[in-house]
Protein backbone atom coordinates (compact mmCIF):
# COMPACT_ATOMS: atom_id res chain seq x y z
CA UNK A 1 0.00 0.00 0.00
CA UNK A 2 1.27 3.31 -1.11
CA UNK A 3 0.43 6.82 -0.10
CA UNK A 4 1.62 10.40 -0.79
CA UNK A 5 1.50 13.93 0.86
CA UNK A 6 2.60 17.48 -0.46
CA UNK A 7 3.94 18.89 -3.20
CA UNK A 8 6.88 18.46 -5.63
CA UNK A 9 7.97 20.68 -8.74
CA UNK A 10 10.89 23.47 -9.47
CA UNK A 11 8.50 26.05 -8.43
CA UNK A 12 8.11 24.32 -5.18
CA UNK A 13 9.53 26.27 -1.95
CA UNK A 14 9.21 25.77 2.11
CA UNK A 15 7.23 22.21 1.41
CA UNK A 16 8.24 18.63 1.03
CA UNK A 17 6.54 15.42 -1.02
CA UNK A 18 7.03 12.23 0.44
CA UNK A 19 5.44 9.06 -0.91
CA UNK A 20 4.88 5.90 1.50
CA UNK A 21 4.73 2.42 1.24
CA UNK A 22 3.99 -0.11 4.29
CA UNK A 23 5.64 -3.29 4.12
CA UNK A 24 5.72 -6.52 6.28
CA UNK A 25 9.25 -6.50 6.96
CA UNK A 26 12.91 -4.65 6.46
CA UNK A 27 12.56 -1.67 8.75
CA UNK A 28 12.32 2.00 8.47
CA UNK A 29 13.98 3.10 4.96
CA UNK A 30 14.31 6.14 4.28
CA UNK A 31 15.27 8.02 1.06
CA UNK A 32 15.82 11.24 1.38
CA UNK A 33 16.01 14.39 -1.33
CA UNK A 34 17.05 17.68 -0.60
CA UNK A 35 19.83 20.74 -1.34
CA UNK A 36 20.17 21.06 1.93
CA UNK A 37 20.81 17.44 2.86
CA UNK A 38 24.55 17.91 4.28
CA UNK A 39 22.92 20.52 6.84
CA UNK A 40 20.17 19.07 7.71
CA UNK A 41 19.45 15.46 6.56
CA UNK A 42 19.89 13.41 9.44
CA UNK A 43 17.60 15.54 11.53
CA UNK A 44 14.67 15.77 8.88
CA UNK A 45 15.50 11.23 8.89
CA UNK A 46 15.09 11.60 12.61
CA UNK A 47 11.98 13.79 12.89
CA UNK A 48 10.77 11.19 10.07
CA UNK A 49 11.65 8.08 12.28
CA UNK A 50 10.32 10.19 15.09
CA UNK A 51 6.67 10.62 13.65
CA UNK A 52 6.85 6.71 12.39
CA UNK A 53 7.68 5.54 15.26
CA UNK A 54 4.66 7.46 17.14
CA UNK A 55 2.09 5.80 14.52
CA UNK A 56 3.60 2.48 15.57
CA UNK A 57 4.90 1.75 11.62
CA UNK A 58 7.87 -0.35 12.13
CA UNK A 59 8.27 -1.20 8.79
CA UNK A 60 7.93 0.85 5.62
CA UNK A 61 9.88 2.52 2.38
CA UNK A 62 9.54 6.32 2.98
CA UNK A 63 10.48 8.66 0.33
CA UNK A 64 10.88 12.34 1.06
CA UNK A 65 11.52 15.30 -1.39
CA UNK A 66 12.26 18.21 0.33
CA UNK A 67 12.16 21.99 -0.78
CA UNK A 68 13.89 23.65 2.20
CA UNK A 69 10.91 22.30 4.23
CA UNK A 70 10.48 22.83 8.30
CA UNK A 71 10.16 20.77 10.64
CA UNK A 72 5.94 21.37 11.39
CA UNK A 73 5.60 21.08 7.40
CA UNK A 74 7.36 17.62 7.40
CA UNK A 75 5.52 16.47 10.25
CA UNK A 76 2.71 17.76 8.90
CA UNK A 77 2.69 16.06 5.39
CA UNK A 78 4.33 12.47 7.00
CA UNK A 79 1.01 12.68 9.05
CA UNK A 80 -1.41 12.64 6.16
CA UNK A 81 -0.06 9.99 4.23
CA UNK A 82 0.00 7.91 7.20
CA UNK A 83 -3.59 8.26 8.18
CA UNK A 84 -4.22 7.44 4.58
CA UNK A 85 -3.20 4.34 4.86
CA UNK A 86 -3.65 3.36 8.65
CA UNK A 87 -6.59 4.16 10.91
CA UNK A 88 -5.09 5.95 13.35
CA UNK A 89 -6.89 8.65 15.57
CA UNK A 90 -3.69 10.06 17.33
CA UNK A 91 -2.48 13.26 16.32
CA UNK A 92 1.74 14.16 16.54
CA UNK A 93 1.97 17.54 17.35
CA UNK A 94 5.20 19.18 17.63
CA UNK A 95 5.24 21.58 20.40
CA UNK A 96 3.53 24.72 20.62
CA UNK A 97 4.46 28.28 21.74
CA UNK A 98 2.70 29.60 24.40
CA UNK A 99 2.88 33.24 22.78
CA UNK A 100 0.76 31.61 20.15
CA UNK A 101 -1.93 30.95 22.86
CA UNK A 102 -3.69 34.50 23.00
CA UNK A 103 -7.66 34.76 22.62
CA UNK A 104 -9.39 37.83 21.07
CA UNK A 105 -12.23 39.53 22.50
CA UNK A 106 -15.86 39.63 20.43
CA UNK A 107 -15.03 43.21 18.99
CA UNK A 108 -11.48 43.41 18.48
CA UNK A 109 -10.74 45.44 15.24
CA UNK A 110 -11.51 42.88 12.02
CA UNK A 111 -10.86 45.83 9.38
CA UNK A 112 -8.55 43.32 7.17
CA UNK A 113 -8.26 39.82 6.73
CA UNK A 114 -5.52 38.13 4.79
CA UNK A 115 -6.48 34.77 3.16
CA UNK A 116 -3.56 32.24 2.83
CA UNK A 117 -4.12 29.02 1.20
CA UNK A 118 -4.16 25.78 3.32
CA UNK A 119 -2.09 24.41 0.88
CA UNK A 120 1.05 26.26 0.65
CA UNK A 121 3.23 26.73 3.81
CA UNK A 122 5.40 29.13 1.51
CA UNK A 123 2.75 31.62 1.78
CA UNK A 124 1.62 31.34 5.50
CA UNK A 125 5.10 31.78 7.32
CA UNK A 126 5.28 35.82 6.56
CA UNK A 127 1.81 36.12 6.48
CA UNK A 128 2.00 38.15 9.88
CA UNK A 129 4.21 40.76 8.74
CA UNK A 130 1.98 42.50 6.64
CA UNK A 131 -0.48 44.11 9.36
CA UNK A 132 -3.74 42.56 8.37
CA UNK A 133 -6.04 42.22 11.68
CA UNK A 134 -6.11 38.45 10.96
CA UNK A 135 -4.78 35.65 8.84
CA UNK A 136 -7.26 33.23 7.39
CA UNK A 137 -5.71 29.88 6.77
CA UNK A 138 -7.79 28.60 4.04
CA UNK A 139 -9.29 25.26 3.74
CA UNK A 140 -11.84 25.70 1.56
CA UNK A 141 -11.81 27.48 -2.03
CA UNK A 142 -8.14 27.88 -1.77
CA UNK A 143 -7.57 24.25 -1.37
CA UNK A 144 -8.50 21.51 -4.91
CA UNK A 145 -10.71 18.91 -3.93
CA UNK A 146 -7.84 16.27 -4.01
CA UNK A 147 -5.65 18.23 -1.42
CA UNK A 148 -8.01 19.39 1.21
CA UNK A 149 -7.52 16.20 3.50
CA UNK A 150 -3.78 16.67 3.85
CA UNK A 151 -3.97 20.45 4.38
CA UNK A 152 -5.98 19.91 7.26
CA UNK A 153 -2.42 18.99 9.08
CA UNK A 154 -0.60 21.47 7.67
CA UNK A 155 -3.05 24.13 8.63
CA UNK A 156 -3.07 22.69 12.17
CA UNK A 157 0.80 22.45 12.49
CA UNK A 158 0.87 25.93 11.20
CA UNK A 159 -2.01 27.17 13.70
CA UNK A 160 0.80 25.46 16.48
CA UNK A 161 3.95 26.80 14.28
CA UNK A 162 3.81 30.36 13.09
CA UNK A 163 4.14 33.91 15.14
CA UNK A 164 1.26 35.95 13.45
CA UNK A 165 2.18 38.91 15.53
CA UNK A 166 -0.96 39.25 17.58
CA UNK A 167 -3.27 38.85 14.21
CA UNK A 168 -6.56 36.89 14.80
CA UNK A 169 -5.61 33.58 14.36
CA UNK A 170 -8.65 31.90 11.61
CA UNK A 171 -9.46 29.37 9.51
CA UNK A 172 -11.69 29.19 6.97
CA UNK A 173 -13.45 25.90 6.92
CA UNK A 174 -15.15 23.84 4.06
CA UNK A 175 -18.72 24.02 3.32
CA UNK A 176 -20.66 21.56 6.31
CA UNK A 177 -20.32 19.30 6.43
CA UNK A 178 -17.73 18.53 5.00
CA UNK A 179 -16.09 21.42 7.13
CA UNK A 180 -17.04 19.19 10.48
CA UNK A 181 -14.21 16.90 9.58
CA UNK A 182 -11.91 20.33 9.83
CA UNK A 183 -13.29 20.96 13.05
CA UNK A 184 -11.98 17.53 14.07
CA UNK A 185 -8.06 18.17 13.39
CA UNK A 186 -8.32 21.76 14.44
CA UNK A 187 -9.77 20.94 17.86
CA UNK A 188 -7.85 22.28 21.04
CA UNK A 189 -5.17 24.68 18.44
CA UNK A 190 -4.23 28.27 18.90
CA UNK A 191 -7.15 29.24 16.74
CA UNK A 192 -8.92 32.27 17.93
CA UNK A 193 -12.20 32.18 15.02
CA UNK A 194 -13.52 29.76 12.30
CA UNK A 195 -15.28 31.09 9.03
CA UNK A 196 -18.42 28.97 8.18
CA UNK A 197 -18.38 29.70 4.58
CA UNK A 198 -22.15 29.08 2.36
CA UNK A 199 -23.68 29.30 6.06
CA UNK A 200 -27.48 29.34 5.27
CA UNK A 201 -29.38 28.96 8.56
CA UNK A 202 -29.00 29.19 12.09
CA UNK A 203 -28.70 25.11 11.97
CA UNK A 204 -25.32 25.71 10.50
CA UNK A 205 -24.34 27.48 13.36
CA UNK A 206 -25.55 24.50 16.06
CA UNK A 207 -23.69 21.47 13.99
CA UNK A 208 -20.26 23.55 14.00
CA UNK A 209 -21.13 24.53 18.42
CA UNK A 210 -22.11 20.85 18.27
CA UNK A 211 -18.97 19.34 16.98
CA UNK A 212 -16.88 21.79 19.05
CA UNK A 213 -18.61 21.24 22.25
CA UNK A 214 -18.18 17.16 21.30
CA UNK A 215 -14.64 17.79 20.70
CA UNK A 216 -12.91 19.95 22.39
CA UNK A 217 -11.90 20.53 26.50
CA UNK A 218 -11.99 24.63 25.66
CA UNK A 219 -15.37 25.95 26.08
CA UNK A 220 -17.32 26.70 23.09
CA UNK A 221 -17.19 30.82 23.76
CA UNK A 222 -13.34 31.04 23.38
CA UNK A 223 -13.62 30.29 19.78
CA UNK A 224 -15.46 33.26 17.94
CA UNK A 225 -17.26 32.19 14.63
CA UNK A 226 -17.94 34.08 11.64
CA UNK A 227 -20.50 33.06 9.06
CA UNK A 228 -20.24 33.92 5.66
CA UNK A 229 -23.28 34.55 3.73
CA UNK A 230 -23.13 33.40 0.37
CA UNK A 231 -26.56 32.64 -1.58
CA UNK A 232 -29.96 34.22 -1.43
CA UNK A 233 -30.91 31.86 1.51
CA UNK A 234 -28.19 33.03 3.84
CA UNK A 235 -28.72 37.18 2.61
CA UNK A 236 -32.68 36.70 3.76
CA UNK A 237 -31.93 34.25 6.94
CA UNK A 238 -28.50 37.01 7.97
CA UNK A 239 -30.44 38.27 11.50
CA UNK A 240 -31.44 34.30 12.06
CA UNK A 241 -27.57 33.47 11.51
CA UNK A 242 -26.32 36.59 13.45
CA UNK A 243 -28.27 35.54 16.33
CA UNK A 244 -27.82 31.87 16.74
CA UNK A 245 -24.69 31.85 19.48
CA UNK A 246 -23.15 33.59 21.39
CA UNK A 247 -19.79 33.20 19.70
CA UNK A 248 -21.10 34.42 16.38
CA UNK A 249 -19.11 37.58 16.53
CA UNK A 250 -19.17 39.02 13.25
CA UNK A 251 -21.01 37.78 10.07
CA UNK A 252 -19.86 38.38 6.55
CA UNK A 253 -21.27 38.29 2.71
CA UNK A 254 -19.68 36.46 -0.08
CA UNK A 255 -20.06 38.26 -3.26
CA UNK A 256 -18.57 35.95 -6.12
CA UNK A 257 -20.67 33.13 -4.76
CA UNK A 258 -23.83 35.19 -4.12
CA UNK A 259 -23.91 36.63 -7.46
CA UNK A 260 -23.53 33.50 -9.06
CA UNK A 261 -26.21 32.12 -7.44
CA UNK A 262 -28.37 34.88 -8.49
CA UNK A 263 -27.30 34.37 -12.00
CA UNK A 264 -26.23 38.24 -12.09
CA UNK A 265 -22.71 39.23 -13.26
CA UNK A 266 -20.76 40.82 -10.44
CA UNK A 267 -19.58 44.63 -11.53
CA UNK A 268 -16.97 47.39 -9.81
CA UNK A 269 -19.81 49.85 -9.30
CA UNK A 270 -21.49 47.03 -6.97
CA UNK A 271 -25.20 48.04 -7.52
CA UNK A 272 -26.38 44.81 -7.94
CA UNK A 273 -25.61 43.78 -4.86
CA UNK A 274 -26.30 46.75 -3.08
CA UNK A 275 -29.59 45.17 -1.21
CA UNK A 276 -28.14 42.11 0.06
CA UNK A 277 -25.18 44.22 1.61
CA UNK A 278 -27.59 46.54 3.03
CA UNK A 279 -29.37 42.99 4.54
CA UNK A 280 -26.19 41.73 5.75
CA UNK A 281 -25.29 45.38 7.79
CA UNK A 282 -28.72 45.38 8.85
CA UNK A 283 -28.65 41.76 10.51
CA UNK A 284 -25.16 42.03 12.20
CA UNK A 285 -26.38 45.55 13.60
CA UNK A 286 -29.16 44.70 14.98
CA UNK A 287 -27.71 41.55 16.33
CA UNK A 288 -24.72 43.20 18.39
CA UNK A 289 -22.00 41.83 16.59
CA UNK A 290 -19.95 43.40 13.13
CA UNK A 291 -20.86 43.88 9.39
CA UNK A 292 -18.20 42.28 7.19
CA UNK A 293 -17.57 43.29 3.69
CA UNK A 294 -16.89 40.47 0.93
CA UNK A 295 -13.07 40.26 -0.65
CA UNK A 296 -12.64 43.08 -3.81
CA UNK A 297 -11.16 40.52 -6.44
CA UNK A 298 -9.12 43.02 -8.77
CA UNK A 299 -6.03 42.95 -6.99
CA UNK A 300 -4.51 45.24 -9.68
CA UNK A 301 -7.16 48.12 -9.43
CA UNK A 302 -6.15 50.36 -6.42
CA UNK A 303 -8.31 52.91 -7.15
CA UNK A 304 -11.54 50.72 -7.67
CA UNK A 305 -10.27 49.52 -4.75
CA UNK A 306 -10.29 52.60 -2.63
CA UNK A 307 -13.73 53.44 -3.60
CA UNK A 308 -15.07 50.08 -3.07
CA UNK A 309 -13.90 50.75 0.65
CA UNK A 310 -15.41 54.05 1.10
CA UNK A 311 -18.69 53.01 -0.44
CA UNK A 312 -18.61 49.78 1.93
CA UNK A 313 -17.76 51.95 4.94
CA UNK A 314 -20.59 54.55 4.17
CA UNK A 315 -23.46 51.70 4.43
CA UNK A 316 -22.21 50.19 7.97
CA UNK A 317 -19.38 47.73 7.28
CA UNK A 318 -15.89 47.65 9.47
CA UNK A 319 -13.62 45.91 7.48
CA UNK A 320 -13.54 43.30 4.32
CA UNK A 321 -11.16 40.37 3.28
CA UNK A 322 -7.98 40.74 1.69
CA UNK A 323 -6.64 38.25 -1.36
CA UNK A 324 -3.29 39.97 -1.55
CA UNK A 325 -0.96 41.11 0.96
CA UNK A 326 -0.79 44.92 -0.95
CA UNK A 327 -4.49 45.53 -0.03
CA UNK A 328 -4.46 45.12 3.53
CA UNK A 329 -3.09 49.21 3.81
CA UNK A 330 -5.62 50.46 2.01
CA UNK A 331 -8.65 48.55 3.89
CA UNK A 332 -6.85 48.77 7.49
CA UNK A 333 -6.56 52.66 6.55
CA UNK A 334 -10.08 52.81 4.81
CA UNK A 335 -11.91 51.95 7.76
CA UNK A 336 -10.08 53.90 10.30
CA UNK A 337 -11.16 57.00 10.71
CA UNK A 338 -9.63 59.91 9.62
CA UNK A 339 -8.10 63.02 11.29
CA UNK A 340 -10.91 65.60 10.18
CA UNK A 341 -13.36 62.76 11.32
CA UNK A 342 -11.85 62.31 14.78
CA UNK A 343 -11.61 66.16 15.48
CA UNK A 344 -15.19 66.48 14.81
CA UNK A 345 -16.41 63.77 16.94
CA UNK A 346 -14.06 64.84 20.10
CA UNK A 347 -15.57 68.41 19.67
CA UNK A 348 -19.31 66.31 20.12
CA UNK A 349 -18.29 64.31 22.65
CA UNK A 350 -15.89 67.19 24.35
CA UNK A 351 -19.17 69.45 23.99
CA UNK A 352 -21.70 66.76 25.72
CA UNK A 353 -19.25 65.89 28.34
CA UNK A 354 -18.87 69.64 29.60
CA UNK A 355 -22.69 69.74 29.39
CA UNK A 356 -23.47 66.84 31.39
CA UNK A 357 -20.99 67.75 34.07
CA UNK A 358 -22.90 70.83 34.50
CA UNK A 359 -25.83 69.53 34.59
CA UNK A 360 -27.32 70.79 31.78
CA UNK A 361 -30.17 68.89 30.08
CA UNK A 362 -29.48 70.91 26.54
CA UNK A 363 -25.72 69.93 24.46
CA UNK A 364 -24.42 72.78 22.13
CA UNK A 365 -21.76 73.30 19.95
CA UNK A 366 -21.34 77.17 18.94
CA UNK A 367 -24.81 77.89 17.44
CA UNK A 368 -26.37 73.96 16.39
CA UNK A 369 -28.03 71.72 19.35
CA UNK A 370 -26.36 68.58 19.26
CA UNK A 371 -28.90 65.43 19.76
CA UNK A 372 -28.52 61.76 21.63
CA UNK A 373 -27.99 60.03 17.86
CA UNK A 374 -24.90 62.28 17.10
CA UNK A 375 -23.30 62.03 20.20
CA UNK A 376 -23.68 58.34 19.99
CA UNK A 377 -22.32 58.45 16.51
CA UNK A 378 -19.59 60.17 17.54
CA UNK A 379 -18.45 58.06 20.27
CA UNK A 380 -18.19 55.70 18.12
CA UNK A 381 -15.77 57.33 16.10
CA UNK A 382 -13.82 57.90 19.02
CA UNK A 383 -13.42 54.58 20.33
CA UNK A 384 -12.58 53.27 16.55
CA UNK A 385 -9.93 55.91 16.54
CA UNK A 386 -8.44 54.54 20.17
CA UNK A 387 -9.02 50.94 18.91
CA UNK A 388 -6.74 52.02 15.66
CA UNK A 389 -4.02 53.60 17.86
CA UNK A 390 -5.09 57.11 16.30
CA UNK A 391 -6.49 58.73 19.56
CA UNK A 392 -5.04 58.63 23.31
CA UNK A 393 -8.15 57.46 25.52
CA UNK A 394 -6.84 60.13 27.94
CA UNK A 395 -7.16 62.61 25.00
CA UNK A 396 -9.93 64.64 27.02
CA UNK A 397 -7.58 65.69 29.50
CA UNK A 398 -5.69 67.72 26.91
CA UNK A 399 -8.58 68.80 24.66
CA UNK A 400 -9.26 72.07 24.26
CA UNK A 401 -12.81 73.33 23.29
Amino acid sequence: MKANAGNRGEKVRSDCYVELELCDEGGIQVDLKSKVEALYGNSIRALCREVLSFFEIDHCKLFVEDKGALNWVIAARLEAAIKRLTPNSKSFLLPVDDKLNYTTEKKCQRRSRLYIPGVNPKLMLNAGLYGADGIIFDLEDAVAPGKKYESRFLVRNALRAIDLNGAERMVRINQLPEGLKDIEVLTDQPVNLILIPKCESGADIHAVNSQLNSLSSQKTNSIHLMPIVESAKGVLNAFEIATAAENVVAIAIGLEDYTADMGIQRTTSGNETQWARNMVVNAAVAAGIQPIDSVFSDVENMEALEKNINESRSIGFVGMGCIHPRQIKPINSGYSPSEKEIEKAKRVVDAFMKAKEKGLGVVALGSKMIDAPVVKRAQQTIDNAIANGLLNQNWRENHEA
